[in-house]
């Protein structure tokens, strides 16, 4: 799933892990976006943004994966969503007053590139096509959080376990399987509740035959089953 780290010299135009927002671009704005660009790699639980700084670039990531959170009190977070490759982060800071709302940290190694705020506001302002399919993205994950907002205040925990690693099974990691690159605290912190009660029930969904956990890797045994927990929450 994950793609090679770009060549941070390769022109975006034939760059293939390039957010397929950059479609709807011209030659003229690639290049002006290729001029304001920085590409940084970032070891995992490197932090990429820190909530509250000022918002001088928007991300877009090229490879790995990384966390979006909001920090709360008493370091109790909550994570938003996980960003995979070609995603851009963004926020209401590009127009409401330029500051980062949320913490980005590397799950993975992870490289992203940094293309200047400013920059890319000119672009959204002079090509309606891009501004469109650029809200079109942002009211996508806009509505991904009402929906775990709607999960986390209206389900039991093991409803919310399931939706969570209904998420990270189908959405994120596309397969059955995947390496256990979130912590255990981490998925507390997708499904909004403490670190001891998410370790019970995935050890409950462990030995009702739901899913296999090692150290290293999760697999989904039985997804009918999952499901059905996620819907009678």
């Amino acid at each position: 799933m994950e793609q090679n780290c770009p060549n941070p010299n390769q022109p975006c135009k034939n760059c293939e892990v390039k957010s397929p927002l950059f479609c709807f671009l011209s030659n003229e704005e690639l290049e002006l976006v290729e001029k304001s660009r920085i590409t940084v790699l970032f070891k995992r639980g490197e932090t990429i943004r820190k909530q509250g700084t000022f918002m001088s670039h928007v991300i877009s990531v090229n490879s790995g994966l990384a966390k979006l959170y909001l920090e709360g009190f008493e370091q109790r977070n909550a994570i938003i969503r996980v960003v995979k490759p070609t995603n851009f982060i963004g926020g209401p800071g590009i127009y409401l007053d330029q500051r980062h709302h949320y913490t980005v940290t590397a799950l993975t190694d992870t490289s992203v590139c940094f293309i200047d705020i400013a920059i890319f506001r000119d672009i959204i302002e002079t090509n309606r096509v891009f501004a469109n399919e650029f809200m079109k993205d942002f009211s996508k994950n806009i509505l991904a959080v009402y929906n775990r907002l709607l999960f986390l205040t209206q389900k039991q925990m093991p409803g919310r376990m399931a939706d969570t690693l209904i998420y990270l099974f189908e959405e994120i990691f596309e397969s059955d399987r995947f390496t256990m690159v979130l912590s255990r605290q981490d998925i507390s912190e997708l499904s909004g509740m403490s670190k001891d009660s998410a370790v019970k029930i995935l050890r409950e969904f462990q030995n009702d035959g739901i899913i296999h956990l090692t150290e290293n890797e999760m697999v989904l045994v039985n997804s009918e089953k999952l499901h059905h927990i996620s819907k009678t929450g």
